[in-house]
């Protein structure tokens, strides 16, 4: 499998603050990738990590085999839409499309062009007099124009109403099925609907550090809600690792992680919607959660 991006104990500290914590992951080629946390949860200091935007306190991300930013030609394969998809308010729609032909040797001129008339864009309106869904999705055209190996989206959707976001989506997946050669897609959000619609791929981050990194299909079918009577976590079969642990007076209720469902006529186990299995990992649990291993 070949890893676009790599980090080994990738940390970032703001002071005394914890941005993001002994982040190890691999983003592999060809994916849609979701990156999901709560807010605060590291999701845009990773991206700006990968991208070149900020430097770690510790470990290491590598892009394509190196340093992030390391010269223009790297820059080049990256593409990036920052959460409030930044554009410039004075500048018209096509003074954005020439400023992104004059930065980018790889610009794909005809490609921005139809992106902009599908969209209804009028090239003379100022980017200061769009909707936010408008401003995402020129923001987008600018990063997909470019023809990128690796596009970055930070949130672009959060703002965004039901079918502007439904919009924005339907034109990411129309970039990664007409792409050139297999692009690589890592989207951050905190809407699992979002993700569970265009991911194949999925890291979730909670408390600055991963939880779970693996594609979505294999999480799914190795992640089961068991319901029994009450019990400590410790007293389960060996091999199944806790993620979540509930208990009632007479009952526990646990998300765990295993290669298969147990078959026991005393337990109800079944398995787990991506929603669910997220939300996991993001809540807190009163019983010990051990650290997993990314799947490779």
């Amino acid at each position: 499998m070949t890893a676009i991006v790599e980090t080994r104990a990738l940390t970032k500290r703001y002071g005394r603050r914890t941005a993001l914590a002994d982040c190890t992951l691999t983003v592999p080629a060809g994916r849609v990738v979701g990156l999901i946390g709560p807010n605060g949860a590291g999701k845009s200091t990773l991206l700006q990590l990968t991208c070149g935007l900020l430097t770690p306190t510790g470990g290491t991300v590598e892009v394509f085999g190196r340093p992030p930013a390391t010269d223009a030609a790297q820059l080049g394969r990256v593409g990036f839409v920052a959460q409030d998809t930044p554009t410039y308010a004075a500048l018209t729609v096509a003074d954005h499309l020439r400023l992104g032909a004059k930065l980018n040797p790889r610009w794909d001129a005809a490609l921005a062009d139809r992106r902009i008339r599908q969209l209804g864009l009028d090239p003379a309106q100022r980017a200061g007099r769009l909707s936010g869904g408008q401003r995402a999705q020129l923001a987008l055209t600018l990063a997909v124009a470019k023809r990128p190996e690796l596009l970055l989206l930070d949130e672009p959707v959060a703002a965004l109403d039901p079918l502007a976001r439904r919009t924005f989506l339907q034109s990411l997946m129309e970039f990664v099925a007409e792409a050139e050669s297999e692009a690589t897609v890592v989207l951050s959000s905190h809407l699992v609907s979002d993700l569970e619609r265009v991911c194949d791929h999925l890291i979730v981050l909670a408390d600055s550090r991963v939880q779970a990194e693996g594609e979505i299909d294999d999480l799914l079918a190795t992640h089961f809600r068991l319901t029994t009577t009450r019990r400590a976590a410790d007293t389960l079969p060996a091999g199944m690792q806790v993620v979540q642990a509930d208990h009632t007076e007479r009952q526990s209720t646990f998300v765990v992680r295993a290669d298969a469902a147990v078959d026991d006529p005393s337990w109800a186990m079944e398995p787990l919607g991506l929603e669910d299995l997220a939300l996991s990992y993001m809540t807190p649990t009163s019983d010990p959660r051990p650290v997993l291993e990314p799947q490779r």
